[in-house]
């Protein structure tokens, strides 16, 4: 079900840090009676909307960024985790950990036009670009490939445990995936339908948040235990250096054009970790809210998203960062 939102205004944010800081607070756009924790988010570039899997409410939120105000709210969900939008069939994925659906919308007004049932624990959603098919990491170890025009499940390619964050490489055949219960980071080839390699965690573990950087040909992972960033070989595994970071973190995204990390972190931080080249710098740690742990940069909007769950007399909200030089 969709229905429409009424929610207050923004809030335009006084800057709290320098104008050359690497992340710049513009506005925060509350929720509205948002509650429990907020889950992964996607965006549809053209019309500049949000989609905000709000896991604990049971709803998705549709935020127009033009105008920084909550466009409509998607009901009828079952904890919501992973969302996922398609533009070439204009369609919305929305993978729910309740009852493992992936139900889909499609359109400007994302009416209600299928639902896949995957089994259990539907959670990260991504897009292939050049295929167009949706993967879904699902179940106690699992990702399904969906076809975009019959929304149907084509594929299913078994992994050791429960994928969480996930990674298509550039040209779409594989894919890289944290399976943090089998204390491995697997490579999964699409076409062979399988697990290709298993690469070891070094002693780390809990390896949730997932980045690629294409043109460097290499990965970046943050583990909870203990907390750290670490970069990869992409063709390899094989771990090149790594970083201590802020704890309880669930999205990190990678800035190919400043050549740095953002980290989020449900202990209220967000960190920025610039890529030498052959190890990292730290380049600010910006205190948040406590359970602000879930992201999204969009580099064609060149703006940095922070999902932030309602606190106290503070509503949730998504918070609006622009990346410094």
């Amino acid at each position: 079900m969709v229905i429409a939102a009424s929610v207050g205004a923004a809030i335009l944010a006084a800057p709290s840090w320098a104008s050359d800081a690497p992340l710049l607070l513009e506005v925060k756009i509350p929720l509205g009676q948002v509650r429990g924790r907020i889950d992964h988010l996607a965006v549809d570039v053209a019309r500049q909307r949000l989609f905000v899997a709000e896991l604990g409410n049971d709803t998705v939120g549709v935020v127009d960024l033009a105008h920084h105000v909550v466009l409509r709210i998607l009901t009828g969900l079952h904890e919501p985790q992973g969302v996922g939008y398609e533009p070439s069939t204009d369609t919305l994925y929305v993978a729910n950990a309740g009852d493992g659906a992936v139900q889909i919308f499609q359109g400007a007004e994302l009416t209600p036009v299928g639902r896949i049932d995957l089994g259990e624990d539907a959670d990260n959603v991504r897009i292939d670009p050049n295929t167009h098919r949706v993967i879904v990491g699902y179940g106690k170890g699992a990702l399904a490939v969906i076809d975009p025009v019959s929304r149907k499940k084509i594929g299913d390619i078994k992994l050791k445990g429960h994928p969480e964050s996930f990674q298509l490489t550039a040209d779409g055949g594989q894919a890289i995936a944290n399976v943090p219960d089998a204390h491995e980071i697997a490579a999964v080839n699409f076409a062979q339908g399988k697990q290709s390699a298993s690469w070891p965690t070094e002693g780390l573990s809990a390896n949730f948040p997932m980045t690629l950087d294409k043109a460097q040909g290499r990965f970046h992972v943050v583990f909870r235990h203990s907390a750290t960033l670490a970069a990869f070989d992409a063709q390899s595994g094989k771990k090149l250096f790594s970083i201590e970071t802020c704890g309880d973190s669930d999205d990190v995204f990678f800035d190919s054009m400043r050549a740095r990390a953002y980290v989020s972190c449900g202990e209220g931080f967000v960190e920025v970790i610039a890529d030498q080249g052959k190890h990292y710098a730290k380049e600010a740690k910006l205190a948040t809210s406590g359970g602000a742990r879930t992201a999204l940069f969009v580099p064609e909007l060149d703006r940095y998203f922070l999902a932030v769950r309602a606190s106290g007399q503070a509503p949730a909200a998504i918070w609006i960062f622009k990346p410094g030089p």
